[in-house]
């Protein structure tokens, strides 16, 4: 049984699915609270949500764990 290919781990799926990973390893999030209660925000508000926000370095440096074979 060869060693070479060692075992790092499961992905944690559910994370995976709320990041994004752009071609050159960024990890991109949505922004928070954005799921419901947005009728009353102003337009700018309502702007500022929308698409994937680069996440912060904490988040990233907690991350590398939970994606291990992803990043």
């Amino acid at each position: 049984m060869s060693t070479s290919m060692t075992h790092t781990g499961k992905t944690n799926k559910s994370f995976l699915k709320r990041m994004k990973i752009t071609g050159n390893g960024k990890l991109m999030k949505r922004p928070p609270g954005q799921n419901h209660f947005n009728a009353k925000d102003s337009g700018d508000a309502s702007r500022q949500k929308r698409g994937h926000k680069i996440a912060p370095k904490e988040l990233v440096r907690n991350a590398k764990a939970l994606l291990q074979s992803n990043i």
